[in-house]
């Protein structure tokens, strides 16, 4: 169930590209995307609106339009928790080498201070004067 919570909150943000998303943020919502391009595919197939030309039909293009926006969001929001811009995803218009590097990066573990983009989402309290030094999962355990 959590992968349908964190893909609610990536459509909640529909496209705010500002902030910072935890990896499971972002790779939640890239596999529940995915799930979900299988199912429109198949329903493409069995409808008869699947093109083998292109690979598409209609109704997986158009939810791959409803999602672009979020997708990119994320995207933007995942390499601002590395510390890089989100402007980085452009560099998937290198072949190949591109995506592989995009990949890592989303794949990378955050900066665990507050940086330009925001606070750590895994930490939010951090860097704070009051901060007492436990972790979000610890406070909330010892509440």
């Amino acid at each position: 169930m959590e992968m349908i919570e964190w893909y609610k909150v990536c459509m909640q943000k529909y496209a705010d590209f500002s902030g910072r998303a935890r990896r499971s943020e972002f790779w939640y919502f890239f596999l529940m995307n995915f799930l979900i391009g299988i199912v429109t595919t198949i329903i493409d197939r069995t409808i008869g609106t699947f093109d083998p030309r292109t690979g598409y039909g209609v109704v997986n293009g158009i939810y791959s339009l409803a999602v672009f926006i979020p997708s990119l969001a994320v995207g933007a929001r995942r390499l601002h928790d590395i510390g890089k811009s989100g402007w980085l995803q452009l560099i998937v218009l290198i072949p190949l080498v591109g995506i592989i590097v995009l990949i890592v990066f989303w794949a990378t573990e955050g900066v665990r201070e507050t940086n330009e983009y925001g606070r750590n989402p895994l930490n939010p309290n951090a860097g704070d004067e009051e901060d007492d030094g436990y972790d979000m999962l610890e406070h909330l355990v010892d509440k």
